[in-house]
């Protein structure tokens, strides 16, 4: 019989979570079912053809509107009032200094009672959500209302910025484990639960397929290019990126640099673009597919990411294994994968005098130069972050998960 999961995600697919879609299919080439489910994205505009069929896959719980909602909770409150309403007493728990207020609970309260009977009818075994978000709580909740197991992957920089205010702590506690994508990430948690729950706590990294590896060197463009990769918002520091854009063409130092994304600071990076007189320079693509940005970095000599926050960026990744090096700042995981003069640059976060500066040194380097850091961010990415080696790690702790519900549910009939 067949390992079932069930994943959980707030909006699924979309272009930023391709390392979900990783993990999953990662999972089903080692034999487990998988249920995906979100509360929203089967109307998203989509490029990826893998995406289009992810979303044919996925069940949309807010799909439908608010009576399938309302009839959900309704029939889970007769079926078992004892339960709903001690999950509800947790749901009114989570609300209290919280950041959002109590009808948010209680909706995502409906919302883990529409859950709960696809993942009976599934036979999920476990389920497993990402973001320690809205996302979380639900599976939470869901639990509460006799569900299986649950756990979660930790990301940041959200969960790390308001950990009380999304109720992590209470997650945490009642999980089967939680997941964090670096050890940065995982000393985070450490801060916000007791040290019995420290051992829960497990670093599963978000990995790619070998498909993605290039087999071999593609010639570095000859041209001065640099890409950024992200969505452009506060947190990506695309702003902090044109000003050193300025501060190189104030030089005349030859460069191209490409911003592969979109996002709700396209108009202001736009408006800065065209304040400094910097268009023959500096290029916004718009969304792209995942066969886009591939084509993006090869072109490019390096990818450029100067964040001010971060949990650990999977663009890097998928830069290191195609060869690019990387040029980037000091903050959460990051210097676990990048290493300093190795396999590409740091600079302090936030200083757009130290990213002009490693901007400069790095399109004056020899071709050899980037060629051999090329090299070795591809042997790091290949060693850590093979999406079968992380999803073997992931499955591992699923079947531990079930086992210990198992031998827990035994000792429950025994007493009985």
């Amino acid at each position: 019989m067949k390992f079932r999961v069930a994943y959980f995600i707030n909006q699924y697919p979309g272009v930023s979570h391709s390392f979900i879609r990783r993990e999953i299919l990662a999972l089903e080439r080692q034999g487990v079912e998988v249920l995906r489910v979100a509360l929203r994205g089967w109307d998203g505009k989509l490029v990826d053809e893998v995406d289009i069929k992810e979303q044919s896959l996925t069940r949309y719980i807010l799909r439908g509107g608010l009576l399938p909602l309302l009839f959900a909770t309704i029939w889970a409150f007769l079926l078992s009032p004892l339960r709903f309403l001690i999950a509800l007493r947790l749901a009114i728990k989570m609300s209290f200094r919280a950041d959002r207020s109590l009808p948010y609970h209680l909706t995502y309260l409906a919302e883990a009672c529409r859950l709960l009977p696809w993942l009976k009818s599934f036979g999920a075994q476990h389920v497993h959500a990402h973001f320690g978000t809205n996302s979380a709580e639900v599976v939470m909740l869901a639990r509460e209302l006799g569900g299986p197991p649950y756990s979660f992957t930790v990301h940041g920089p959200e969960e790390f910025d308001k950990p009380k205010f999304i109720g992590l702590p209470e997650k945490i506690r009642r999980s089967s484990f939680v997941v964090a994508i670096s050890s940065f990430g995982r000393s985070q948690l450490y801060r916000w639960v007791e040290l019995q729950h420290w051992p829960k706590l497990k670093v599963v990294h978000c990995g790619l397929e070998s498909a993605f590896y290039a087999d071999h060197a593609e010639p570095l463009s000859p041209v001065p290019r640099l890409v950024c990769v992200g969505r452009l918002c506060e947190q990506k520091g695309q702003l902090l990126l044109v000003e050193a854009a300025r501060i190189l063409a104030q030089k005349q130092v030859r460069f191209e640099l490409v911003l592969a994304g979109d996002g709700e600071m396209r108009d202001e990076v736009e408006s800065l673009i065209g304040q400094y007189a910097l268009g023959q320079n500096v290029r916004i693509t718009g969304w792209l597919s995942g066969a886009q940005v591939r084509e993006e970095i090869l072109s490019s000599r390096g990818l450029v990411l100067p964040s001010f926050a971060e949990g650990l960026p999977v663009v890097i990744m998928e830069a290191l294994a195609l060869r690019r090096p990387v040029l980037t700042t000091y903050v959460a995981g990051i210097p676990e994968l990048v290493q300093h003069g190795e396999s590409g640059l740091l600079f302090p976060a936030g200083s757009v005098e130290k990213l002009a500066h490693a901007m400069e040194r790095f399109l004056a380097l020899p071709d050899e130069v980037v060629e051999r850091m090329g090299a070795m961010g591809h042997q790091c990415v290949v060693e850590r972050h093979s999406a079968d080696n992380e999803a073997t790690k992931l499955f591992a702790l699923f079947r531990e998960s079930a086992s210990c519900e198992g031998v827990s549910q035994g000792k429950k009939s025994n007493a009985a």
